[in-house]
């Protein structure tokens, strides 16, 4: 990887559910887990507001498009090791929007996308329709992202269990938002442009999720979906040695409903 200070680097993502209530954490999480890019969704706060000087000190730059209330989205790059970005590119091309989905930089020769795609709220509803069209325009813009950049990286919250092993309880989840027919073929979809899920790259433990309701003890139980992916081009996943799951943040003291999602890619 051009441009980048490290035989090995560490991508990846993470829903933090509200940047101003989770900037502890994510504090916490930067300095035992100290990752070189990083994409975050769910900032829930306006650009004026990004803690810009904080995560300096923790040695971290960013990019960052935020949305007051709602949505919003940002990458974390470590100083020491990753050059600065270039090309920064907010929302999809071909989808024009409010709401504040995706950003997108390159350093040296990585491009890296944070994305966090439409929750959809129920199958048939307004909301999933818009989910639908969403992702047909990601799959549009994916396409010529990776003709343009052989050396991509898609993480985000997808919203999307792509299969049963990704559910603690398919039966009650089938066909329901996040796991419908319609959602996983598009996932599908993107695999096919070309994209690897890292995660499935590797042997992992049965029931490994990423994302657990706040209710009914969820994440005590263990009642998870895993929604939030790593996704490699063929280049980047051929030199991917890890893809985990962190749940500890999830045992914090009022944590993000989601864990953070990494992947190692080392230099051969």
């Amino acid at each position: 990887m051009t441009g980048v200070n490290a035989s090995s680097i560490q991508l990846a993502t993470w829903n933090v559910n509200s940047l101003k209530v989770r900037l502890p954490h994510l504090l916490q999480w930067l300095e035992t887990k100290p990752v070189d890019l990083l994409g975050l969704q769910e900032l829930k706060l306006t650009d004026e507001n990004f803690p810009v000087e904080e995560l300096a000190q923790a040695g971290y730059g960013a990019v960052f498009a935020g949305q007051k209330t709602y949505n919003g989205v940002a990458i974390l790059y470590k100083k020491a090791t990753m050059p600065e970005p270039s090309d920064v590119e907010v929302n999809l091309p071909s989808f024009p929007d409010e709401q504040k989905r995706v950003i997108a930089a390159t350093f040296g020769d990585l491009r890296f996308i944070s994305a966090y795609v439409v929750n959809g709220s129920e199958v048939g509803s307004d909301k999933f329709e818009y989910k639908k069209a969403w992702l047909d325009a990601l799959l549009k813009d994916c396409k010529a992202w990776l003709a343009q950049y052989p050396k991509l990286a898609l993480v985000g919250d997808y919203n999307i269990a792509p299969d049963d092993r990704d559910v603690h309880d398919p039966k009650a989840w089938e066909g329901q938002v996040l796991c419908s027919p319609e959602e996983r073929d598009r996932f599908n979809t993107l695999l096919g442009l070309g994209l690897i899920d890292s995660f499935r790259l590797f042997e992992q433990p049965e029931k490994t999720f990423s994302w657990w309701d706040y209710r009914m003890l969820g994440f005590q139980k263990n009642k998870g979906l895993r929604i939030d992916h790593v996704l490699l081009s063929n280049p980047l996943a051929e030199c991917c040695t890890a893809s985990v799951i962190d749940r500890a943040p999830r045992k914090w003291e009022k944590p993000s409903d989601h864990a953070p999602a990494v992947a190692t890619l080392t230099r051969s």
